[in-house]
């Protein structure tokens, strides 16, 4: 789960967007069967420190994650309802768009015996697509699930989605997913 945080699901906040919204439900089904067939489950999310140096030119670009900014209203931050971390849940927290860069999720996930990734999150033009792009990099087998992915940019989540398939990962539905758990489950 990539970066499922109210900031995205808040009207009136800049990151928010209403394909975000619609794929917060998608997502809950996912974790819900992910949880079910019991493959670890890692969720990221964003924090800097209150002037945001730690996040770089990323930070600086992208004015908006000042939301995740020390010191900032913890409310943006925190993760969307059905989409929170439970106990023995990994939780990454990063400070540029991919889950792997400058974090311990290759080292986790290869400790895990892990081979494919079931991403799922927000959003579909940065993080997701960053995301799936370094775990193709780093051997791992991505999948993105289609209807659980969401941008603040109908047109670019499409295009995204489109360049994703294409070159990087495996652009799947929900039902797919569902199919290859329900397998994993009875192995």
């Amino acid at each position: 789960m990539i970066d499922f945080v109210k900031a995205y699901i808040t009207p009136g906040t800049p990151l928010y967007g209403a394909a975000c919204v619609a794929a917060q439900k998608p997502a809950q089904a996912l974790l819900a069967m992910a949880r079910t067939a019991g493959i670890p489950r890692v969720h990221t999310n964003l924090a800097y420190d209150a002037d945001g140096r730690n996040g770089g030119v990323f930070f600086r670009k992208l004015s908006a994650l000042s939301l995740f900014a020390q010191g900032a209203p913890p409310e943006a931050g925190e993760f969307a309802p059905g989409l929170e971390p439970r106990s023995g849940e990994t939780v990454i927290t990063k400070q540029y768009a991919s889950a792997f860069f400058g974090t311990t999720l290759a080292a986790t996930l290869t400790a895990l015996r892990v081979d494919t990734l079931i991403i799922a999150g927000v959003s579909t033009s940065g993080c997701i697509r960053a995301t799936a792009v370094d775990a193709c990099q780093h051997g791992f087998i991505p999948w993105v699930v289609r209807e659980a992915v969401g941008d603040r940019s109908p047109a670019q989540h499409e295009a995204n989605l489109f360049d994703l398939q294409a070159k990087y990962a495996e652009v799947v539905d929900l039902k797919t997913v569902e199919e290859y758990l329900g397998a994993h489950r009875r192995s």
